[in-house]
């Protein structure tokens, strides 16, 4: 397993990512997006989700596939962003079609975002916008840090931030990540500097420093974003994809391996205040060769969401009124 061209879930051919945010407000939209509809999934292991559209992805139900995924922040108010792409896709002619009526199919999921210090004075929704934004920057490739749905992000200790990554396995199928980290638990061992994802880094990609030498971790959760905001204001929500040929179901037992991931990068994870959530995706461009491609791809999955959630942390910058350092600005003496 190696990383694709650009390490990023846009390795994988069509898929594109656009990323729209207000840096008064801090917060910002993440939008996954295709050249045709393709099929999805989802599995929810937090205990505080937020989602639009998400029980279409259930395996016994009956729509197929969707035509974009959104990750908001916001809470509730970004999942009003769907409804700017879905907006953006009408305006194509996208959608899912009951005679001559075309219905855009976007779930989506968020994050708590609205104590991250930005501005909370509006009056009317900025979401819609946003996602329209998003979609329509939509290209094969994406920045990484503190952008799109990462913008207000934050975990236990520093600044959180939209991440990617991605492997190309032996049988060739390409598998992805794409995460806005804003756990409730720790990305970085005691001291702000290790990743809990070091022994998955793959060349340097997060600083290249190692998993940390001591011994006995795990047993603190002390935190500055709780001190700063509110227990409950947290999530990491994802996106997972592959160009292999998956149904629904399949689809979803990538989604619930993928999880493994957020468990390895963020301490603790899957509280009762994280409404953490795995989207999965298949483009259906390559067959499966063998029984076990389904067990790697998952596998590859929970591995790439590891290395973006990290990645993601590592390339957050600051900005003003940010409540929290960033990793870079913690360890200025690297």
């Amino acid at each position: 397993m190696t990383p694709g061209p650009q390490n990023a879930i846009t390795d994988i051919a069509g898929l594109k990512v656009g990323h729209a945010q207000d840096d008064t407000l801090k917060s910002g939209v993440t939008v996954l997006a295709a050249d045709t509809p393709f099929t999805a999934s989802v599995a929810v292991q937090g205990g505080a989700p937020g989602t639009r559209e998400t029980d279409l992805l259930a395996p016994d139900k009956s729509v197929a596939q969707v035509d974009a995924l959104v990750l908001s922040g916001g809470s509730a108010y970004g999942l009003d962003a769907c409804s700017g792409v879905v907006a953006g896709l009408r305006a194509q002619g996208r959608g899912y079609r009951v005679g001559n009526a075309i219905i855009p199919l976007v779930p989506g999921a968020i994050i708590f975002d609205l104590l991250s210090g930005g501005d909370q004075t509006w009056t009317g929704t900025p979401y819609p916008a946003l996602g329209r934004a998003a979609y329509d920057a939509a290209t094969d490739s994406t920045p990484i840090g503190t952008v799109g749905a990462g913008t207000g992000a934050m975990t236990a200790m520093m600044k959180g931030g939209i991440g990617t990554a991605s492997m190309t396995l032996d049988s060739g199928i390409t598998v992805g990540a794409l995460v806005a980290a804003n756990p409730m638990g720790s990305v970085t061992t005691p001291g702000d500097r290790h990743f809990w994802a070091a022994p998955f880094e793959i060349a340097g990609e997060f600083g290249g420093l190692g998993p940390d030498p001591n011994g006995g971790l795990g047993r603190s959760t002390e935190s500055r974003k709780t001190t700063a905001m509110l227990e409950r204001a947290n999530t990491t929500i994802a996106i997972v994809a592959t160009d292999a040929t998956l149904d629904k179901a399949q689809c979803q037992r990538v989604a619930i391996a993928a999880h493994d991931g957020i468990a390895r990068a963020c301490v603790p994870a899957h509280s009762p205040g994280d409404g953490d959530l795995v989207f999965s995706v298949s483009t259906s461009a390559m067959p499966l060769s063998a029984p076990q491609d389904l067990t790697v791809i998952g596998h590859a999955a929970a591995l790439c969401l590891s290395r973006a959630i990290a990645r993601g942390v590592y390339a957050a910058t600051p900005a003003p009124n940010d409540l929290l350092p960033t990793w870079s600005q913690l360890n200025a003496d690297i």
